[in-house]
């Protein structure tokens, strides 16, 4: 079993996503099968059927889950100190030389990634082209919509 990195406030929110899904999801759904168990007839029941298929999905998500945290490997970056290089769990401060943009990223694990709010998998192209960098190296990154050059502006361990 490979342990799989993960940054504290991601395992945190796998947490909350177990909690819920057995204290709340799970109830919710014993509830409409048995809702719909009592509407009769189970082959031609369709709120049985929907029901049933939520149930195997909210399990598959929990067993899912337990199997993250079980490999986690939890790094908190606030308790190393920071010389300036991007690691896993680092925020890192960019500017895109080409569109003179600014941009932020977290280098989070897989399950915690989301490029919307910033969090970026560390085996993206663009993850694996930060890790290793230092504070005010320029670096060129091929990404699937193409070389992207970056200056790191700043790299926090918060």
């Amino acid at each position: 079993m490979e342990k799989e990195p993960i940054t504290l406030n991601g395992l945190d929110k796998l947490k909350e996503e177990l909690i819920y899904l057995k204290e709340k999801k799970r109830p919710e759904i014993v509830a409409a099968i048995s809702e719909a168990r009592s509407h009769g007839d189970l082959k031609e029941n369709a709120e049985y059927h929907a029901a049933k298929e939520e149930q195997s999905h909210n399990e598959g998500r929990i067993t899912e889950i337990n199997d993250i945290i079980a490999r986690a490997n939890v790094i908190d970056v606030t308790k190393l100190s920071n010389e300036g290089k991007v690691i896993f769990g680092s925020t890192v401060f960019l500017e895109n030389l080409d569109t003179q943009e600014k941009i932020n990223y977290k280098i989070v694990g897989k399950d915690e990634a989301d490029l919307k709010n910033g969090l970026i998998y560390f085996q993206s192209p663009i993850g694996k082209g930060l890790i290793g960098k230092n504070k005010n190296d320029l670096v060129e990154i091929t990404t699937p919509s193409g070389k992207k050059n970056f200056e790191i502006k700043n790299v926090k361990y918060i």
